[in-house]
């Protein structure tokens, strides 16, 4: 069935009417990948630091990696 506003039948086209819902779609898509994203670096922090406490619990007593190089402040 047409659309008909106060002056008409609208002229717009379905592919005008789309583009708000395609970029809407888009924006969503970005979101869910960046929480997806966070998520994962999240994951990955935890892993290690449950790692690191796994080993000071055993009573180990070099758990934590020491950078060896680098600056040193000199």
């Amino acid at each position: 069935m047409p659309r008909h506003g106060p002056d008409g039948p609208d002229d717009h086209d379905e592919a005008d009417e789309q583009l708000p819902d395609r970029r809407r779609a888009a924006l969503v898509l970005v979101f869910v990948l960046l929480l997806v994203m966070g998520g994962l670096a999240l994951v990955h922090v935890l892993r290690n630091m449950a790692r690191i406490q796994d080993c000071a619990m055993s009573g180990r007593t070099n758990c934590a990696p020491i950078d060896a190089g680098g600056n040193s402040g000199n």
